[in-house]
């Protein structure tokens, strides 16, 4: 999950224009997200297989389907979000070293690319230290929102309400179908973790338990947690001071916490890492699923003999991520981004009405589908 990061924050907010529209669509994100992940718990533990979109579409649709998703997945959608939030994290890391103008845009890709193949290199050399370093970066995030909310609570308290007005909160709303379907695809972004665990579920202890239990509490959770994060920046900013920004969590930061500014970039920074190695190491393990099934090259379903991890898909994910670093505009990239995952969210979620009515098709009289 990844309303930290920069661009998804404020793509919402330019695209809709003001902070009540904005909060809106945070919900209405989170309720998108959260009927699409019920429908992947049901697929998790209907299929407990390991590579998520993949496998389920290859089961309901066939060969075909499966292969030109599996390939979007792999030149699109997964390097586009690597890239994506590794530019973030080099924005919150390298911004304190340029408070009064722009992060050198050169410098933000080396930083990026550098943290890209350092996390490809940890997957690549031990599964359990890349568990560890996840567990760890998630309880960061996990504190870096509960600070901004916590200061932003502070900061009214202190009687600072000037911008949380009626006429501040909705003046220049843009209520067209272009703003708002643009504002969704950045909004459906920072929800797209939803699905990742069941990348991996044979590596899920009691998946038919754990899975759906994982799902229906984090998405209630993370909802509720995006809303207070953005109500917290529109509490402490404008309009224009937010789009204007760099990085959004360090200017709210700046004007809210005081002489705790510094944590804020540190634990973005954190969170932007945690993002990178979910998604690395989940999302290779479909490219592998898809190369035993021989929808990608041989090589692509090898495993490192003395490591144990998918050595090959990891490098092939790292290395198109780096490509993907040379585009400029990174709105370009999430809106290609998002467009991808919503027809892939749409494929799956189609597989599970297929096996649903497969299975009602199958039923002997006297019994249910399971």
């Amino acid at each position: 999950m990844n309303e930290l990061q920069y661009p998804f924050f404020t793509g919402i907010l330019y695209h809709t224009g003001s902070p009540a529209l904005s909060i809106l669509l945070w919900l209405l994100c989170g309720l998108y997200a959260l009927l699409g992940a019920l429908c992947y718990a049901e697929l998790g533990t209907t299929i407990p297989k390991s590579g998520g979109d993949y496998i389920y579409i290859y089961e309901a649709f066939g060969s075909l389907p499966a292969f030109i998703f599996l390939w979007i997945a792999l030149v699109i959608v997964n390097p586009t979000s690597l890239a994506v939030i590794a530019l973030t994290f080099a924005q919150y890391c390298l911004k304190p070293f340029f408070p009064n103008s722009e992060v050198p845009d050169e410098s933000a890709r080396l930083l990026a690319a550098w943290c890209i193949l350092a996390l490809t290199f940890i997957n690549c050399y031990n599964v359990r230290l890349s568990t560890r370093i996840q567990d760890i970066l998630a309880l960061s995030k996990i504190f870096a929102l509960g600070m901004i909310v916590f200061a932003a609570i502070i900061y009214l308290a202190q009687g600072h309400l000037e911008h949380v007005t009626i006429e501040k909160l909705t003046e220049n709303s843009n209520t067209g179908p272009i703003g708002i379907a643009l504002a969704f695809y950045s909004g459906i972004f920072s929800y797209s973790g939803f699905n990742y665990l069941n990348f991996i579920t044979e590596e899920i202890k009691e998946p038919n338990k754990n899975l759906p239990k994982a799902i229906y509490i984090s998405l209630p959770i993370v909802t509720l947690v995006y809303i207070l994060v953005n109500m917290g920046y529109f509490c402490a900013l404008s309009t224009s001071e937010i789009l204007n920004s760099d990085a959004v969590a360090v200017t709210f930061a700046h004007r809210a916490m005081g002489p705790f500014a510094f944590l804020v970039p540190i634990f973005v920074a954190f969170a932007c890492i945690g993002s990178l190695n979910g998604i690395i190491f989940t999302c290779s393990r479909m490219f592998f699923a898809g190369a035993r099934n021989g929808h990608l090259p041989e090589l692509m379903a090898m495993i490192n003999i003395h490591n144990y991890t998918p050595m090959p898909s990891l490098i092939f994910l790292g290395s198109t991520s780096l490509i993907m670093l040379f585009i400029k505009d990174i709105y370009i990239l999430i809106n290609y981004l998002a467009f991808s995952e919503c027809a892939i969210v749409t494929m799956a979620v189609a597989a599970h009405f297929t096996h649903f009515i497969q299975g009602l098709l199958l039923c002997v009289p006297g019994e249910t589908p399971q």
